[in-house]
């Protein structure tokens, strides 16, 4: 099993920024890719940003120069910077992360969501 431990969100005004963290712990060989989704009310969930083993990431447009995902892999925590927050980012924000299990093969987890709130 693997468990993952979100922190970071709440609330900021317009044109702030915040950073979002989240820890793997548990039983696998190694972690895959890492990620962050985000879904708002209404809404369905949508990738955020991604970040491979290899550090190669993805970003989903509407964050491209705002949002940045990193990794520690000492630390198997996955990170989400976002600036220059606008109030259509309010959200509930999602961990995201594939392992390679004790079982030889590879398995998602999410995280508990941790909601974010934009607005002045």
């Amino acid at each position: 099993q693997v468990q993952l431990v979100e922190s970071g969100g709440g609330l900021v005004l317009p044109g702030g920024s915040l950073r979002l963290s989240c820890a793997a712990s548990g039983s696998f060989f190694r972690i895959n890719n890492m990620g962050w989704y985000r879904q708002a009310p209404g809404n369905q969930r949508e990738l955020v940003a991604t970040i491979s083993s290899g550090g190669n990431t993805n970003y989903a447009d509407f964050v491209k120069g705002r949002f940045t995902i990193s990794r520690d892999n000492a630390k198997n925590t996955v990170y989400l910077e976002m600036n220059t927050l606008k109030p259509e980012d309010t959200a509930v924000y999602y961990c995201y992360v594939n392992v390679l299990t004790i079982s030889y093969y590879d398995r998602g987890y999410w995280g508990n969501g941790t909601l974010v709130t934009v607005s002045s």
